[in-house]
Order: C-alpha cells, then sequence, then structure tokens
C-alpha cells in the first residue's frame, strides 16, 4: 500500500527537522543537521513519468530492495538499530519482513575516523531508501516494503566459505568493513547493470547519482581494506572470487569481480581493460544476494526480494 504523502512538492519543515533529528540520532552534530537544512531544497526530484513508467518503477523496486539491506546493515552496525528508528519507512507493497540480526550489534569501533566513515555511509544508505520510496511513489507506482533480511545466518554462510568457523560483521572494525565489502561493489555494478532499462531521464539522473555515491563508499571501503594485514587482504579476495562464481559468466568470459590487490598490487578500483566500472544484470545481482546461481531466494533475502524483479 502506497503510504507516501505529498512527495511531489518541496520539503517541508518538517521533513528539514525530520532530517535533522535523523542525523543527530546518528551523532554527527549541529554541523551535519545544518548541513541537512541547507540542501532539503535541492534534493533531486525526478521528471514527469512517461508511458514507461512501469518498468521504471520495476527496476527502482529492485534498486530499493537492495537499499534496505545496505541501510539495515549500515544503522546496525552504527546505531545498534535499524531503519524503523531512524524514522524510515520499511512498509509497502508486498509482504513486510523483519531484519534478523544478532543482539546488540553496534560495532564497538576501535578507530574513531571508521566510525565516522561508516556513520556517513550509514546516513547515505537510510537516504536511498527514503529517496526511492519517494521517487516510486511520483511514479504512480508503490514501493515495495521490506522484505526479509537476514544479518545473522548469511554471514555465518559467507563464514563458512571462507573457511572460517563462523563470521561475525558486528564483531569489530575490521569484520564490519569486510562485510561492508561484500554489498558496496555488487551495488555499483547493479545500479550500472540497469541504467539501460530506465527511460524516464529524471530517474536515469537519480539512479546515476546513487550510484556515484555507492562508488564512493566502495572505493573507501577498498582504502580501509587494503591497509589491514595480508589475512585480511586474503579474506577480501576470496569474497571476490565467490562474488565472482556466483556471477554464471561462461568459464572464458571476463570477470565482473576484482579484489583489492591484482597482479600483487593494490587495486583501489575494479575495471574492466577500458577502465570502466563492471556490470551485472539483475539475475547476477541474484544470485549474489540468494548465494546461489538462479536461486529463488536465500543467504541475505531468505523469502525473496519483493517486487517484480526478483
Amino acid at each position: 500500500m502506497n503510504t507516501t504523502s505529498d512527495s511531489n512538492t518541496p520539503a517541508s519543515q518538517d521533513t528539514v527537522a525530520g532530517r535533522r533529528k535523523f542525523l543527530m540520532s546518528l551523532g554527527l552534530g549541529a554541523g551535519a543537521a545544518a548541513l541537512a537544512t541547507q540542501s532539503a531544497s535541492a534534493d533531486p526530484k525526478p521528471a514527469p513519468y512517461n508511458k514507461d513508467r512501469r518498468v521504471d518503477a520495476s527496476v527502482l523496486n529492485f534498486a530499493l530492495n537492495l537499499e534496505y539491506l545496505e541501510a539495515e546493515y549500515y544503522l546496525y552496525a552504527t546505531t545498534g538499530l535499524g531503519l524503523e528508528a531512524a524514522g524510515i519507512g520499511t512498509d509497502g507493497r508486498d509482504t513486510e519482513g523483519q531484519t534478523i540480526v544478532k543482539p546488540n550489534p553496534k560495532v564497538n569501533f576501535a578507530t574513531p575516523a571508521i566510525a565516522q566513515y561508516a556513520n556517513e555511509i550509514a546516513i547515505d544508505e537510510a537516504n536511498h531508501v527514503r529517496f526511492l520510496r519517494e521517487a516510486i511513489d511520483s511514479s504512480k507506482y508503490d514501493f515495495v516494503a521490506r522484505p526479509k533480511i537476514d544479518l545473522l545466518n548469511s554471514f555465518n554462510t559467507l563464514g563458512t566459505l571462507l573457511g572460517l568457523p563462523s563470521f561475525d560483521p558486528f564483531a569489530n572494525e575490521v569484520n564490519f568493513l569486510l562485510g561492508a565489502f561484500v554489498f558496496e561493489d555488487v551495488g555499483v555494478t547493479a545500479y550500472k547493470g540497469s541504467a539501460n532499462k530506465i527511460t524516464n531521464k529524471g530517474f536515469l539522473e537519480a539512479a546515476a547519482g546513487i550510484l556515484g555515491v555507492e562508488a564512493y563508499h566502495a572505493g573507501t571501503v577498498r582504502l580501509l581494506l587494503n591497509m589491514q594485514p595480508q589475512s585480511v587482504k586474503d579474506l577480501v579476495n576470496k569474497i571476490s572470487d565467490i562474488r565472482a562464481s556466483l556471477d554464471g559468466q561462461p568459464a572464458n568470459a571476463p570477470k565482473l569481480d576484482q579484489g583489492i590487490t591484482l597482479n600483487g598490487a593494490p587495486n583501489l578500483v575494479p575495471t574492466d581493460g577500458n577502465s570502466v566500472a563492471f556490470s551485472r544484470t539483475p539475475r547476477q545481482v541474484l544470485n549474489i544476494v540468494y548465494g546461489g546461481v538462479n536461486a529463488k531466494k536465500g543467504l541475505f533475502f531468505p523469502d525473496g526480494l519483493n517486487g517484480e524483479i526478483r
């Protein structure tokens, strides 16, 4: 059910106050709150919808599912609470699911800078959820509810694939970065791979903007992981190999994934031979988040995604 109201008008003072409260709740202080006030009126607004808006809405809802996952991960890591506590809606059409996460998941960050980066990314991902819900609402189609998300058993499964007895991404800041690496590169390739399906130029511009932010996030995470001991780098590269194995590419086709080292040197920006970011089809993205080629559900989404692309 569509519950967003008056989404085609500029942000109200109540909305600005809500964003300020959200920023303050994440501990980023008055400076960030003031920035939210200044920039609220500059939020990108999709252009009027066209005859292909159903397809556009389907693609945006696919992206919304992924943003629910990322937002929940970062919010639980930085605040110990999820989207509802941050004042971000999780209802919508299809079945609304809960997020499975360990008790008290807030990460005890040892490095203040990493804690600051994590807080900033958490704000970005929560804003992506809010913005996509508003954009889909403006298309006159309903945004999907948050599907059931598993941030507990999924990572233990990943740990098994990595040769670890278990894996808790909330245990410490290094584990947190490893968990973030699982998502960020996939988000970049997912947005790029879906770009040619969006017909509305306003939506396309907004999606390109989100892709840029996800790329900034991915670059930050890759840089921080490159600063870790070799044993951590080896785990990162194993995660990359696992993702690549789920892409379902022919044996002789180029890989769509790269670790943080390549030919013995740091590899901060994963690209093809033309230094262009990789693209993944929705099916390839689903393979990764479901944990199996052509799977219909599983891993991070035990009951599957919501919406037409699932």
